[in-house]
């Protein structure tokens, strides 16, 4: 569940449940037309806004990048996917996944660990046959982890010592990059994950690349990791102080009185009337009454 292209956009909560017509994740709405799969949706995006990151590419280049992404996709990711599918615990705690919110569940998160790791064993047991049926899942985890590493190591030494595979400015090849090597670097030190161990210690080129495309595609980074702030790039009204409260109150009270004040002028200026309009009424009432007197 991954995406490599940064676009303005709003993140929707889909709390594991809301899918894509074709049943994938992500998926992206543009102008009320659904668009999914990752790899649809970056040529979808660059063919409408003219965004072709790999237009300055020799075809040699492309080819290269062809090939790596294929095996960034088609095999790389899928050795993290068995590790994650046999270590439900260690993924929860290293991805410091908290399934209150993820679910979007009040029960507490010690409950749900316990019936995310129990009752959706079936999910992981399904995520292991997904490995198996691939063809990685038929060897030991020691073979599988070997495999990432061959793959960790070809990375590197396309990367070398350049900013991003092809040169100072990054492609769609970093954007895949990207996407795996993230979920093995980010992984909290206190998991132990052999290949997050191994990039560290013989490919500290591809930690720099992870932190190169962090600092300049993710500013809002720690918003989003550490405040669970979905769209942390749009601008959010300022949180309630003590002293604006205070001033909001005085304010609300003194409109306050102002009404009752008006209510209360309006008031008086119809009683008025009403005395006013009364009293013709009681000399003309008077009146006729002399008249009658004198007539008797």
């Amino acid at each position: 569940m991954y995406i490599y292209l940064l676009v303005s956009l709003q993140n929707i909560d889909h709390k594991l449940k809301l899918r894509s017509k074709k049943g994938q994740l992500p998926f992206v709405e543009v102008n009320g037309e659904e668009i999914a799969d990752s790899t649809i949706i970056m040529q979808e995006l660059a063919t409408r806004y003219d965004k072709d990151l790999d237009a300055a590419l020799t075809q040699e280049q492309r080819n290269i990048a062809h090939a790596m992404i294929s095996m960034l996709e088609n095999h790389l990711v899928w050795v993290v996917l068995s590790w994650r599918s046999k270590n439900t615990e260690q993924m929860l705690k290293g991805y410091k996944i908290n399934l209150q919110h993820a679910l979007g569940s009040r029960l507490p998160n010690a409950l749900l660990n316990f019936f995310f790791k129990f009752q959706f064993s079936r999910k992981c047991f399904q995520g292991a046959k997904k490995v198996k049926a691939q063809g990685l899942g038929v060897h030991k985890p020691e073979e599988i982890e070997e495999f990432g590493r061959k793959d960790l190591k070809v990375l590197s030494e396309l990367l070398a010592d350049k900013p991003f595979f092809f040169g100072d400015e990054p492609t769609t090849l970093d954007c895949v990059a990207f996407s795996v090597l993230a979920q093995i670097h980010f992984i909290l030190d206190e998991v132990k994950y052999g290949l997050k161990e191994f990039m560290q210690e013989n490919c500290p080129n591809l930690v720099g690349h992870v932190s190169r495309i962090k600092e300049r595609c993710f500013p809002d980074w720690e918003d989003i990791c550490t405040k669970l702030d979905l769209n942390a790039h749009i601008p959010k009204p300022e949180p309630e102080t003590k002293e604006n409260k205070e001033g909001a109150d005085t304010e609300k009270t003194a409109e306050q009185d102002k009404n009752e004040s008006e209510k209360e002028l309006e008031k008086d200026n119809s009683n008025e009337k009403s005395e006013k309009k009364e009293e013709p009424e009681k000399v003309v009432e008077e009146n006729k009454e002399k008249e009658e007197a004198a007539a008797k």
